[in-house]
């Protein structure tokens, strides 16, 4: 029954796609760990060591934080991706392969993206933490009738990490630090499917698969501190590979014709980033950021789907390992009011126009960022910050003509990203 082993394509997609909606770095994963890097579009974020989200970006920062630190935020991310058909796209063959449907609308809407972090200083040399994110995700809705909606009509991945976390001070000049990811990934998936009908032909039926897992990963970093006014940051975050599981649900006009059992396993890309912090003069910072993601970890994806089916599904992807290069500045106008600004250059591990799937209608983006950090007293900074992403036109070229039809135009896309971030210390 091929419904059930497209519906198997449902779930590679989703698991690609992501967790929580727009602003996040190249492909979906989600950079949006603390707010107060935002700013500085993440420029310097292994090595600044600000607050308790250090954890996340390179725990050996913690050695940084005296006493007990508390840092805690929430980002909203408003993404945009509008499709516009080029006049080739066209339905699966098996429903007379025309060209009937609409343009989509815009697939993106509004995310939140909450973090929380505390750090403690054991003693002189050992600190310890625990950190919770949203390290991976993205969301996309099309309406109902749009032209592609046999590759997709609506998803939504969230995940959730929680990251124990131990740092040592070596001296003065030398930190590491080391921690576990505990992750967990949730998916929904919606889609038009071609549907054989005894006695009819081919229907187009509705298909939808809602799947989670969990598994554990670890990270690790140093901090190097060659002078009072510089210091270098290399952080490192592992692959983790989730093995999800979950039923699949098919409706013909509302009504329930089939059910059944998926299953499918994709190494989620490991993380390496190389940062730099300068004091420059008592009023500039400046801060730098190269990083590399190994997105190559998902060439591909098989879906095993269980049920009356027995049998594997492969989806083609072929992502590349990418690169995101960011700078950024701190002016620190007085006492209480520092002024953030940044920019980044984010590589999509999409190849081409052949390979990009409409759950994820990535690109290469431009990262333009500012915000502000207020200081209140001695031990409370908020930080305000905003990123517009911009994506130049995207084309889209993708599709098995027989049962999903061919999505054939170009996509115009853009973020907006918005952060407030408290933190303190005790």
């Amino acid at each position: 029954m091929k419904t059930r082993n497209l519906t198997g394509r449902v779930f590679s997609l989703a698991v690609l796609s992501g967790a929580a909606t727009a602003s996040h770095g190249a492909g979906f994963q989600l950079l949006e760990q603390s707010a107060s890097g935002l700013g500085n579009a993440y420029a310097g974020s292994a090595a600044i060591a600000e607050n308790a989200s250090t954890i996340y970006f390179n725990p050996a920062g913690m050695t940084y934080l005296p006493g007990m630190n508390v840092s805690g935020g929430v980002t909203a991310i408003r993404p945009s991706f509008k499709f516009s058909d080029n006049g080739q796209s066209r339905a699966p063959l098996a429903l007379g392969g025309g060209a009937g449907g609409s343009n989509g609308g815009d697939a993106g809407s509004w995310g939140f993206v909450p973090n929380a972090y505390m750090s403690w200083q054991l003693n002189d040399r050992w600190f310890a933490g625990v950190g919770v994110g949203a390290p991976f995700g993205l969301k996309t809705e099309y309406a109902d009738d749009w032209i592609g909606r046999f590759h997709s009509r609506e998803f939504e991945i969230r995940t959730i990490n929680v990251n124990p976390s131990i740092a040592y001070k070596v001296n003065e000049y030398f930190s590491l630090g080391v921690g576990a990811n505990w992750q967990r990934i949730d998916a929904t998936y919606r889609l038009a499917q071609v549907m054989p009908v005894p006695g009819v032909g081919y229907m187009e039926a509705d298909g939808k698969v809602k799947m989670h897992g969990d598994a554990w990963g670890w990270n690790a970093g140093v901090i190097f501190q060659p002078t009072a006014s510089t210091r270098i940051g290399l952080s490192y975050r592992s692959k983790i590979k989730h093995s999800a599981k979950g039923d699949t649900d098919i409706e013909l006009r509302g009504n329930p014709v089939g059910s059944g059992s998926a299953s499918a396993s994709v190494d989620l890309p490991d993380t390496a980033v190389f940062s730099i912090m300068h004091e420059l003069t008592p009023s500039w910072t400046l801060l730098g950021d190269v990083s590399w993601t190994g997105w190559s970890s998902i060439p591909r994806l098989d879906i095993e789907s269980g049920g009356n089916i027995n049998r594997t599904t492969s989806l083609d992807l072929r992502f590349r390992d990418t690169w995101r290069v960011a700078l950024g500045a701190n002016y620190h106008v007085n006492e209480k009011w520092t002024w953030k600004v940044g920019v980044a250059i984010d590589q999509s591990p999409v190849r081409n126009a052949e390979y990009r799937p409409t759950s994820l209608p990535d690109n290469n983006r431009l990262w333009l960022s500012t915000g502000v950090q207020y200081r209140h007293g001695a031990n409370t900074t908020v930080d305000l910050g905003y990123t517009y992403l911009h994506l130049k036109d995207t084309p889209i070229d993708n599709g098995n003509a027989l049962a999903q039809g061919r999505v054939v135009g170009d996509y115009k896309s853009s973020g907006h990203v918005i952060g407030l971030q408290v933190s303190t210390r005790f």
